[in-house]
């Protein structure tokens, strides 16, 4: 009965906001809900926190916030003592519901422990963030995000010194910190902000980080052509996010003058009203913006997530838009950069285990070695750290299946305005090759071989969906399959064990005899357990037919 217990300690907390109070009351005789809101704290790891907005220790709100921040306070004093007071930490924010409010407590929070901040002006896009925590040389950064997830959640993501997201070692220190803060009533006292700001502890970051930012990303252009770029027209969707300012400044400054932003999805929206879910990975968020695209005569469909580190595409083939995966579209940056750029024997291009290998053919085909990392931008940019101190590679691009992608060393983390000024750019070369995208990833099927990609998540909300992931996990590890969908597996590997040199993860990937694989993990961030597959075939008939009698077998199992 703990969680009831915790229920009511909540509302007997005479502190408590009114309207987390009035939220509590209204479910008092609903034990279900009072459980998913109960049943454990928010849990932090290497994505920060992510959850459902709302009262309770399973959701986010100020005082999950607070508790978070607590912890990172106590982390960096323990760790760097009055250089993280000195250094600061940076912090920004999302479109997203309380993301604001979120920020300025997190900055109070830390303000109440002597440590800095540094917060920006507006809404910032999570690469400016990872960007600006070097270029201020903080001690860390934090931005207030759920990404792409669904409106009714935020989050609380938490950068190391270099700008990339923080690991399993840094994770699990913060975390033993943020566990001493057992009660609400052992929650520091915050700093008011006018107290902070007298102290010279809170700080207002200006327009200079904004164009110091865009300077950098503009830094990784590659095409001169300036008639190739004025004759593209492009359509481009924020999503309600924070893209508009840094994307349309970025390719405008890079000589794009036809891009035409979709008004009804032009300004911030926490409610993200006119989509379903502002994830570029998913069919209909593009929709409204592929319809002016028809409308106008546009090349080129642009769309990026709430903070613009994930971008989605769609090109016109003459007759539709067609949608790109993001195993296409990192597969088609990757034969664009590499084939505009002197390499040398140190280059490398990173990726994740569960992403094609389509872009690793490319790679390694310009000469540039390609490296695997487990699955989270935080694993690429750990090796950038590495490439940085070392001095032993040189870091042209990263990306992930997920619509990730970075170019450039100015940041640690995917990057959307990097990502669609380079997307632009390759779409404006191919044009004046008399070819579109969709034809160059045709041309790169040829040489390298058909690949074909899948990804499927199925969604298991709340308690009972968590036991469901993780049985669905433990049934796979017992059944050690030798064949699916009539291949047979050449090799299973358990990331859980920590192979590869890479950190332990809950991840399975199978090997199939004919050069196909299958990975199933569970998301890091959301409530649900994904199946990836890759194949290769002759064909896109023959790749397709495979495909699907994968994902039959899997389906089945999944949803026993």
């Amino acid at each position: 009965m703990e969680y009831k217990n915790r229920y009511q300690e909540w509302l007997d907390f005479e502190e408590l906001q009114p309207e987390l109070r009035e939220e509590l009351e209204q479910i008092k005789d609903d034990d279900k809900e009072i459980y998913e809101r109960f049943y454990q704290e928010l849990t932090f790891g290497t994505g920060g926190l992510r959850g459902i907005l709302g009262a309770g220790t399973n959701r986010m709100n100020v005082y999950t916030v607070r508790r978070a921040t607590a912890g990172l306070a106590l982390y960096l004093l323990s760790n760097h003592g009055g250089e993280a007071q000195q250094r600061g930490v940076v912090i920004a924010y999302d479109s997203r519901a309380y993301s604001k409010q979120f920020a300025q407590e997190a900055a109070l929070t830390l303000n109440s422990f002597g440590i800095r901040t540094y917060v920006f002006d507006c809404l910032t896009p999570t690469p400016e963030l990872s960007f600006a925590v070097n270029y201020r040389q903080a001690i860390a950064g934090i931005v207030i995000t759920a990404s792409h997830n669904p409106k009714e959640y935020n989050g609380y993501k938490v950068y190391n010194e270099y700008g990339c997201q923080i690991t399993g070692e840094m994770a699990e220190a913060i975390l033993e910190n943020i566990n001493r803060y057992q009660e609400l009533e052992d929650l520091p006292m915050m700093l008011s902000y006018e107290t902070a700001e007298a102290r010279d502890l809170y700080h207002v970051v200006d327009d200079m980080y904004h164009q110091a930012y865009q300077k950098a990303v503009l830094e990784q252009a590659l095409l001169h052509d300036t008639v190739a770029k004025e004759n593209l027209k492009v359509v481009y969707t924020p999503l309600h996010g924070t893209g508009l300012v840094p994307v349309t400044n970025v390719l405008d400054k890079d000589g794009f003058t036809q891009i035409h932003v979709l008004e009804s999805q032009k300004e911030p929206d926490s409610a993200f009203s006119t989509v379903r879910s502002p994830n570029p990975e998913e069919k209909d968020a593009l929709q409204l913006a592929i319809a002016y695209g028809e409308e106008i005569g546009a090349d080129l469909v642009l769309g990026t997530d709430p903070d613009a580190d994930r971008v989605g595409i769609a090109v016109w083939n003459g007759t539709e838009f067609v949608l790109l995966t993001g195993n296409q579209t990192g597969a088609l940056l990757a034969d664009y950069v590499l084939s505009q750029r002197e390499l040398d024997e140190t280059a490398v291009v990173i990726k994740t285990i569960v992403t094609s290998e389509l872009g690793a053919d490319i790679a390694e085909a310009h000469g540039a070695e390609v490296m695997n990392v487990l699955t989270g931008f935080k694993y690429i940019g750990e090796k950038m750290i590495g490439f940085d101190k070392n001095k032993d590679h040189t870091f042209i691009m990263g990306y992930e299946e997920s619509y990730g992608y970075l170019v450039g060393n100015h940041a640690k983390d995917k990057d959307a305005v990097v990502a669609s000024m380079l997307i632009c750019e390759m779409a404006a070369y191919q044009k004046v090759q008399g070819k579109t995208l969709l034809e160059r990833l045709e041309e790169l099927y040829q040489q390298h071989g058909y690949y074909k990609e899948a990804l499927d998540s199925f969604t298991l909300p709340g308690a009972d969906g968590q036991e469901r992931i993780a049985a669905i996990m433990a049934q796979l590890r017992a059944q050690q399959a030798n064949e699916v969908g009539g291949q047979t597996i050449a090799e299973i590997k358990d990331y859980k064990a920590g192979i590869d040199n890479l950190p332990k993860a809950d991840v399975l990937k199978y090997f199939l005899a004919d050069g196909g694989w299958m990975a199933v993990r569970p998301s890091g961030t959301e409530p649900k357990i994904k199946v990836y597959y890759s194949v290769r075939g002759e064909n896109e008939a023959d790749a397709s037919k495979v495909l699907e009698a994968r994902r039959t077998v899997i389906n089945k199992i999944i949803e026993g």
